[in-house]
């Protein structure tokens, strides 16, 4: 019985670890995102109109990818996994954003981005648990 418990608080953990690496992978993807178009936005004629779909789509993908990729080697629970990945990635955006601006509030463009945020790691993570690396059809 104990070992069973031992068996178990492991999968706990190995699955927490991978919550958390994929939440890192996602917010360095949309650092790496963030600075290619940013260097597209410095030589181009981009209006700023603009600006904010394509954030919330960097955004999106990014969590996305890291919550596929989280859940990429367990057999379920893809969209708890995912919907998690999501939730820790905008949770340490707001509040580190509210650390070096002093303040959160939150708006209609936050709300969209926590939707986006959750709903990208639940697709991610189904995505994830359905199609791992070396599945032969």
């Amino acid at each position: 019985m104990e070992k069973i418990n031992k068996m178990e608080r492991s999968k706990q953990e190995q699955n927490i670890i991978r919550i958390v690496k994929g939440s890192l992978f996602a917010i360095i993807l949309t650092f790496i995102f963030l600075f290619i178009f940013a260097t597209i936005l410095t030589y181009s004629n981009i209006p700023e109109s603009t600006i904010t779909p394509i954030v919330i789509i960097i955004t999106a993908i990014s969590i996305l990818i890291g919550s596929a990729k989280s859940t990429r080697n367990i057999n379920k629970n893809g969209m708890i996994n995912g919907g998690m990945v999501g939730l820790i990635y905008i949770t340490f955006l707001y509040v580190s954003s509210s650390i070096v601006f002093s303040g959160l509030q939150l708006s209609l463009k936050s709300i969209i981005m926590i939707i986006s945020a959750i709903l990208a790691g639940i697709i991610g993570g189904i995505i994830g648990v359905n199609f791992t690396i070396g599945d032969s059809p």
